[in-house]
């Protein structure tokens, strides 16, 4: 069985997110939540740019750089993705696996 690419698994991360969010009338929302969703689109596509980059780095020291910037937006991805869920833009099971998957995407990063 083949292996994902990081960055096939940083898009799909990215896809299930922005499916989640996309499920709600942004513009319905109250301003802190919206900008807290604009905030979580903006930083999943900057982590999955950063894993892109990462994997196409030149040398060994570029890409422990780029890693460790993945690593710091997907742990706040997380963090935004739990204050959304007290706003219930996320359930408990979509939190369990999409920290699943970012753990795991985040354990390859090295």
């Amino acid at each position: 069985m083949a292996s994902i690419s990081l960055t096939d698994q940083a898009r799909e991360i990215e896809t299930r997110i922005n499916g989640i969010l996309s499920s709600f009338d942004v513009d319905s929302l109250p301003s802190r939540e919206r900008e807290l969703v604009a905030l979580i689109k903006r930083q999943v596509t900057d982590a999955r740019l950063d894993v892109r980059d990462y994997q196409y780095a030149e040398t060994r020291d570029e890409q422990m750089s780029l890693a460790q910037e993945a690593k710091k937006r997907y742990e706040q991805i997380r963090r935004y993705m739990l204050k959304a869920s007290e706003y219930n833009l996320f359930g408990a099971i979509d939190i369990a696996q999409l920290t699943a998957h970012i753990d795991q995407l985040i354990s390859q990063l090295d």
